[in-house]
């Protein structure tokens, strides 16, 4: 692994460890071996507890009172209501960019969309979904609205591992590409009413099935 630029060390270790969480390389309910990660990441153990105590407040890790770090788990309950609220902000995303959007910026979306398109044709989930979390961001950014933004961001790293690691039945597969379709003609025509109940709608469709992802993952914890 490449060393750490001492000059970035806080921010370095900080990234690092966040990336191993939310992309599943540290599995939810997994006690942190502080050892390994100083010896991974190159650094003492001080830097890697001011990290942790980062990931602490962003509800990635649970802190446990002289026994170290546990990765935070999600439940059905943590699910569904992060959901319910990111519904909302992303709608509000959505009719916030209708009025700020370029022709470049639509144009650059559309391109993506077939590519996610493409991805959907040959069931490549993990390239759908990058694809897919782009799009997303692409009309968040588009929103201009800085505080809107880092709202999404806060919650949107504490469920991403439930988000783009759940196995997407084909027709619920399907049925979103066509939503992204309605979601992108609304956003070219301007139309921020229907692109407010579009993406609340499409957000929201994915309650149940992020949900079962985390009883999942949960029990998988359990197990181990």
């Amino acid at each position: 692994m490449t060393p750490i630029d001492r000059s970035s060390l806080h921010a370095e270790v900080v990234s690092r460890l966040r990336a191993a969480i939310v992309d599943g390389e540290l599995a939810p309910g997994a006690r942190i071996n502080e050892r390994e990660l100083c010896e991974r990441f190159g650094v003492s153990r001080t830097p890697l507890r001011e990290a942790l105590k980062v990931m602490a407040s962003e509800g990635l890790v649970v802190l446990l009172p002289n026994r170290g770090a546990r990765v935070a788990t999600l439940t059905r309950t943590d699910i569904e209501n992060t959901f319910k609220v990111m519904a909302c902000l992303e709608a509000l995303s959505g009719e916030l960019a209708c009025a700020r959007i370029t022709d470049e910026e639509i144009a650059e979306l559309r391109a993506l969309h077939y590519e996610m398109l493409a991805q959907h044709a040959r069931r490549d989930l993990p390239a759908y979904y990058r694809l897919n979390e782009r799009i997303h961001h692409m009309i968040l950014m588009a929103s201009g609205n800085p505080v809107l933004i880092a709202t999404h961001a806060s919650l949107a790293l504490r469920i991403r591992r439930a988000r783009y690691v759940a196995d997407m039945p084909h027709g619920w597969w399907d049925q979103a590409v066509r939503e992204h379709e309605q979601i992108l003609d609304a956003l070219t025509r301007r139309d921020g009413t229907a692109i407010t109940v579009l993406l609340r709608q499409h957000l929201e469709r994915k309650i149940d099935l992020m949900a079962r992802s985390a009883d999942d993952a949960s029990e998988t914890s359990t197990a181990a």
